[in-house]
C-alpha cells in the first residue's frame, strides 16, 4: 500500500518528543486507533523513539486492525543498539566511523530493520526511511546499496530519505537525489506555508526523479491547529521552546492574514496548511504533528478529526503563490547540513559545502551564499 494523503507518526502525542502534555499510554495507543477509524491510513514511525518504544507502541494500537489496510513507514539511521547517548545530540548515526565502516553499512540496516519490524508486530514495511542522515548516509554507495538490499530481501516495498531533525539539508538531498534518485521512491521534507523555506527549493528536483515528497512540521509548531496564541505556556523541556523568541507573536499576525482563504474553502487553518502543501505539485502526502497542548480545551481528537476530514482540493495558482508571500521566511535561520555559514570539520547534522556541492546548487538556480544563509531573524 502506498502513503496516503494523511498520515500519522508516533512522534505526535508528546510521549517521545517532548511537547505539549505526554499522553499516557492508554490514551496513546487509543489516539492511534482513533486516527486508523477517522479514516487515515498512514503511519509513520522510527526506531529511535523511546528506543524502540514508539514503534511498541504502534504494534499494539494496530494489532487485529487488517495489515493490507493501512501503510506502514519505518526508519532507522540512529543507532541506539550500540551508540552511545552525547546529551541532546542523541544518537549516533550509525555511519559513525567509530560504530561501523561501509562494509558493515548493510548488515546494520537489516538487522535494524528486522528489530523494529518485531516490534512493530509486522513482516514488512510499505516504505522505510533512512532517517536523519548525516553526509555520509546523502552521499555513501554503500548505504544505498544496503538500503536496497534491504528492500531486496523482502524487508519493505519501497525507501526513502527523511532529512532532520532541524531544517535545512537542501543541497545534500538535491544530490542525493540525483545520485540516488532510481532507489528512492519518497523524501519527507519541513514545509508549511509560514515555512516554505527551504523546503520548497527541494521540490522540482524530486519532481524531475518521480520521488514524492511526504511533509511534516505541516502545523508549525502547532499554530495552524490554532490553539498555540501569543502568551502560549510552554513546558520546560517542550522542543518548540528553541525557536527565536516572538515567533508565536509574528506567526499569529500571518496565520490571520490566510484566514479569508480557508474561510472561501471551508478549512480550518490545519486544513488550510495541509492543502497548501498538497498544491504543491511534487507533495503526496500531509504528517502534521498532532500536539494536545497543555491547557487547550482543544482536544488531540479533535486535531486528528480536521486531518481525517481533509477534502480533495488544491488551491488555485494564485492563492497558492498568495500565502507563500505571507509565509515568506527566507533567511530567517541558520540551516543544517551542507551550509556556507559552517567552516571545520563535517559534524553529523553540519558540514561545509563542497565544490561537488556548489556545482549541485547551480544546477537547480540555488547560490548557497544567497539562498541558504541567515539574513535576518
Amino acid at each position: 500500500m502506498d502513503l496516503t494523503r494523511t498520515a500519522y507518526g508516533t512522534w505526535s502525542g508528546g510521549r517521545y518528543m517532548h511537547f505539549g502534555e505526554a499522553l499516557d499510554e492508554k490514551r496513546f495507543i487509543s489516539v492511534i486507533q482513533y486516527a486508523y477509524h477517522q479514516g487515515i491510513r498512514t503511519f509513520m514511525t522510527a526506531d529511535v523513539y523511546g528506543n524502540g518504544q514508539a514503534d511498541e507502541m504502534l504494534g499494539r494500537a494496530l494489532e487485529g486492525i487488517p495489515r493490507q489496510s493501512y501503510c506502514l513507514v519505518g526508519a532507522v539511521g540512529h543507532d541506539f543498539y550500540t551508540g552511545k547517548r552525547e546529551g541532546s545530540k542523541g544518537y549516533p548515526r550509525f555511519t559513525d566511523p567509530s560504530l561501523r565502516g561501509p562494509t558493515q553499512f548493510a548488515d546494520y540496516l537489516k538487522m535494524a530493520t528486522e528489530r523494529e519490524l518485531e516490534r512493530t508486530r509486522a513482516n514488512k514495511f510499505d516504505l522505510l526511511l533512512l532517517h536523519n542522515p548525516d553526509w555520509v548516509g546523502y552521499s555513501s554507495h554503500a548505504v544505498w546499496d544496503g538500503m536496497s538490499a534491504v528492500k531486496a530481501a523482502g524487508l519493505t516495498d519501497q525507501l526513502g530519505i527523511a532529512p532532520g531533525p532541524a531544517n535545512g539539508f537542501t543541497l545534500d538531498l538535491l544530490h542525493c537525489f540525483e545520485r540516488f534518485g532510481d532507489t528512492i521512491d519518497w523524501a519527507m521534507v519541513i514545509l508549511n506555508p509560514l515555512e516554505p523555506w527551504p523546503g520548497s527549493l527541494a521540490l522540482p528536483a524530486a519532481q524531475k526523479h518521480d520521488i514524492k515528497v511526504i511533509t511534516r512540521v505541516v502545523d508549525y509548531g502547532g499554530l495552524f491547529h490554532d490553539d498555540v496564541r501569543p502568551g502560549h505556556k510552554f513546558g520546560p523541556q517542550d522542543h518548540r521552546t528553541f525557536r527565536p523568541a516572538g515567533w508565536v507573536e509574528a506567526g499569529h499576525e500571518k496565520l490571520n492574514r490566510m484566514r479569508s482563504i480557508a474561510e472561501r474553502h471551508g478549512l480550518t487553518m490545519l486544513q488550510l496548511a495541509c492543502i497548501w502543501n498538497l498544491s504543491q505539485s511534487a507533495v503526496k502526502s500531509v504528517i502534521p504533528t498532532l500536539i494536545q497542548e497543555i491547557d487547550s480545551a482543544k482536544s488531540i481528537e479533535q486535531k486528528v478529526s480536521e486531518l481525517a476530514a481533509l477534502p480533495e482540493l488544491k488551491l488555485s495558482p494564485e492563492e497558492t503563490r498568495e500565502i507563500a508571500q505571507i509565509g515568506n521566511n527566507k533567511g530567517c535561520m541558520s540551516l543544517k547540513g551542507a551550509s556556507p555559514e559552517f567552516s571545520g570539520e563535517p559534524q553529523p547534522d553540519r558540514w561545509p559545502v563542497t565544490p561537488e556541492l556548489q556545482k549541485v546548487g547551480s544546477r537547480w538556480g540555488i547560490v548557497p551564499e544567497k539562498d541558504l544563509v541567515l539574513t535576518h531573524s
